[in-house]
């Protein structure tokens, strides 16, 4: 029996989304070259930054209307930590923005699968959300500990995600037939450190990018734009070149990856119903 195109165009593809700040835009523009080219998703999973930009696409916005969204509501800069601050500040004030967006406010009611990567503080574990108001669940997974006060959720309190698991590929496994993994933290080599913010970014991408490669390998494909590791967290002014970056990257991973050839082939031969 001949299961070539079972094979080269798979039913389900899935994406994983890394956190890693201002660089999580570089997700849209991965998404949106792959969109761009019939390449659907049927689950979307992701933490911190990964997780705002699953909620949006999954929703049914186009990856570039969610940069717009992002820059025409500041959303980058609300999520902007206040260095020098007295104590912890809320991101709840992001609130009314997915709610403005995503007006059901649930998993349920968004158009593709999604899976939000968190920390419940209180316990130590790594927690994924996939039901429950979405808003919470997603600034819960942007809640960068020693910033950002805990999201409190049935009595428990949500932390990013990212501490424990920043590249969430594991609820795509079993779940997806090809499972694309998008990470935007790759970290180029420097000789020097010219500021306090610079050394914090850096120490925690160190430390989020330990077990980077166990998740790899649970990847059919991974994608992970090398001009990122320039930008801090905390650039916004730099989403628009983050996001083409990321772009840019989508659209070589496409020309050069067989698998992906294969399915946007396949889906072009398809015949129409």
């Amino acid at each position: 029996m001949d299961t070539t195109i079972d094979q080269n165009c798979p039913q389900k593809i899935g994406i994983a989304l890394s956190g890693g700040g201002v660089r999580g835009v570089a997700h849209l523009g991965v998404m949106q070259a792959m969109i761009d080219h019939g390449i659907q998703f049927s689950h979307i999973s992701g933490t911190s930054a990964g997780a705002i930009g699953a909620a949006f696409v999954a929703e049914g916005y186009a990856p570039k209307e969610v940069l717009r969204i992002i820059k025409e509501n500041r959303l980058l800069k609300l999520l902007r930590p206040a260095f020098g601050s007295s104590g912890l500040i809320s991101i709840l004030h992001a609130r009314f923005l997915i709610s403005k967006y995503i007006p059901h406010n649930s998993f349920q009611g968004l158009k593709t699968n999604i899976t939000i990567s968190t920390v419940d503080l209180g316990e130590a574990r790594l927690v994924y959300f996939t039901s429950g108001e979405l808003d919470l669940a997603v600034l819960a997974s942007c809640c960068l500990p020693g910033i950002f006060k805990p999201i409190e959720i049935n009595n428990h309190m949500y932390v990013d995600g990212g501490i424990l698991n920043n590249f969430p590929v594991e609820p795509l496994v079993g779940n997806c037939d090809l499972i694309i993994g998008s990470s935007c933290n790759h970290l180029p080599v420097v000789t020097s450190i010219k500021s306090f913010g610079e050394l914090v970014d850096r120490a925690a991408m160190i430390a989020v990018n330990s077990s980077l490669n166990t998740h790899k390998i649970l990847c059919d494909i991974v994608i992970e734009p090398h001009g990122l590791g320039g930008y801090g967290i905390f650039d916004t002014d730099a989403a628009e070149e983050i996001y083409m970056i990321g772009y840019e990257e989508g659209l070589k991973t496409i020309n050069g990856n067989q698998k992906l050839k294969d399915i946007i082939q396949a889906k072009k031969n398809k015949p129409a119903l």
